[in-house]
């Protein structure tokens, strides 16, 4: 079998688009499983104590 520079690369990017697509999805399920939503909700509030506030 002889691989030629074309063919890496041809391999490379698609197997590449594959993986980040994969990686992506696994994000998402992550982000949106109904489990983290405290996780999350924790983290959304708890960025800013109260004494952070704009100056008025």
């Amino acid at each position: 079998m002889d691989l030629d520079h074309d063919t890496l690369v041809f391999i490379s990017k698609s197997w590449g688009l594959f993986y980040l697509i994969a990686f992506a999805v696994g994000v998402l399920i992550y982000t949106f499983w109904p489990s983290n939503k405290k996780r999350f909700d924790k983290a959304k509030k708890g960025i800013l104590d109260k004494e952070d506030r704009p100056w008025t």
